[in-house]
């Protein structure tokens, strides 16, 4: 290894040090430190990652710190920092102590970069896998829930059939190809895929195994209890980073052109009936998390849409409702989570009221349910206007109008929350309990992002722009 590789990895230096080091500094000093070492290390790791060079390349790692890399990585980073900033009066409060908790928090931010900066396939694998590892930990941590364990042990037992087929379809392409190199690989067997049972035997359990970690149906039935069971800002972070990595996944497998054809028909289906039974189970649901799993589900779906098109104008879509989706899932679990937390919240009845109760957090998760909804001038209006576009503009014009229709459906349960916390006096409780410091910039941050991109999205889209030339 070359100091220039070292240079290179930095930022996937910088998170797995920083894991390492609260682990170890809690064995010799426990405290609960741990948040600002993590909150330090993210916010340092994605200040590294925006120095590095336009296409730094480490051959003997295969690692490419490319402009796609630096961006998720910066992503995946800051959204951590935000999580850990959102856990810490949570976990006083569930009296969830120790170390592991930001140092597992940090390691799957480790993994999720590496995802990203991949440049073959055992290395996708491996990153793929050590933030799922994580997120084991982090869904069970909540040792006073027996909710928390149930929710641990239903997403390892299906993670662990997840792991298993992207495994075997790697090995699969491998034989097909001959080579673990990503590029090589896609030009290799998606060229001649139709003819190569092998290959498409491999492309087949891959995506099987990426629509369990987002959550499409018909690999969607973990996502409701583990979201019901988890704590609230693990949740926040496996609906946002967890799949925005599974994505950065696809983006990097999944050529454009002619060669996506292949791919093309099991897609569609992902994304059709995502969007019609996320949507609709979403609708039937009286708990307040659990409509938000179902509704992340059809949120996917309108993601899988643009990835459809196999265009750039897709990809760029796609990245740009990866940025959004992220802010607008932090501000409402986050949301939730100082409800819920102060108040013992679960249902979408016991919001009654709370906007007047408790104004800060009620009015973020107005504007992310706003924002979810595709309601102007919020991010999410301007995310979906440009994955329908590019749905049209690629030719998807009867599944994109499903979408536009299944979109309509999901205002009403969005806008039922809203109806609640501000139309209904309820039994809002008298405390007007405020979130804590952590909180409120965790949640001012994300809300600034929805309305920052919903009415001027222009940077960000030149910026994603950019990364796919």
């Amino acid at each position: 290894m070359t100091v220039a590789d070292i240079w290179i990895i930095m930022p996937l230096a910088i998170l797995a040090g920083a894991s390492l080091l609260i682990l170890l500094l809690g064995a010799v000093v426990p405290g609960r430190y741990g948040t600002a070492v993590g909150v330090a290390a993210c916010v340092g790791a994605a200040l590294w990652a925006l120095q590095l060079q336009p296409a730094a390349l480490s051959q003997t790692l295969g690692v490419a710190f490319t402009p796609f890399a630096r961006f998720f990585t910066v992503l995946f980073s800051l959204t951590a920092a935000a999580t850990l900033l959102l856990s810490h009066d949570h976990n006083v409060r569930r009296d969830i102590s120790g170390e592991e908790y930001p140092a597992t928090v940090i390691f799957a931010a480790f993994g999720m970069a590496v995802v990203s900066a991949s440049a073959n396939l055992l290395i996708l694998f491996l990153g793929l896998e050590a933030l799922t590892f994580a997120f084991y930990i982090l869904v069970a941590i909540d040792l006073n829930r027996a909710e928390s364990a149930e929710a641990g042990l239903k997403y390892l037992l299906l993670g662990a059939i997840s792991a298993a087929c992207i495994a075997f379809g790697i090995a699969l392409l491998y034989a097909a190809a001959g080579t673990l190199a990503i590029p090589e690989v896609v030009r290799l067997t998606l060229s001649a895929g139709a003819q190569d049972p092998i290959a498409l035997a491999g492309w087949g359990l891959l995506l099987i195994g990426i629509a369990f970690k987002i959550s499409l149906v018909p690999a969607h039935h973990w996502t409701p209890d583990v979201y019901q069971g988890a704590p609230t800002p693990v949740v926040a972070f496996l609906s946002t980073a967890s799949k925005g990595a599974a994505i950065a996944f696809l983006l990097l497998l999944l050529p454009s052109g002619s060669g996506f054809k292949t791919l093309h028909t099991p897609l569609w289906w992902l994304s059709l009936l995502s969007m019609l039974v996320g949507n609709l189970a979403a609708l039937l649901q009286t708990n307040l998390k659990r409509m938000l799993a179902y509704s992340s589900i059809a949120q996917m779906g309108y993601l899988v849409l643009a990835l459809l098109t196999g265009s750039s104008e897709g990809f760029a879509a796609v990245i740009l409702y990866v940025v959004v989706y992220t802010a607008m899932n932090l501000a409402a679990f986050g949301a939730v989570a100082s409800l819920t937390e102060s108040v013992g919240m679960e249902n979408v009845e016991d919001y009654r009221g709370v906007g007047y109760s408790r104004p800060f957090q009620a009015g973020i998760l107005a504007l992310a349910l706003f924002a979810l909804a595709g309601i102007p001038p919020t991010a999410g209006f301007i995310g979906k206007f440009f994955i329908f576009y590019a749905a049209f503009r690629g030719g998807e014009i009867p599944l994109a109008i499903v979408g536009i229709l299944a979109a309509a459906v999901s205002a009403y349960y969005y806008l039922r929350v809203v109806v609640n916390l501000y139309m209904h006096a309820g039994d809002a409780p008298e405390s007007r309990k405020s979130a804590s410091m952590t909180e409120s910039i965790a949640l001012s941050a994300a809300a600034l992002v929805i309305l920052a991109v919903g009415i001027y999205p222009s940077p960000l889209l030149r910026l994603i722009d950019s990364i796919l030339r």
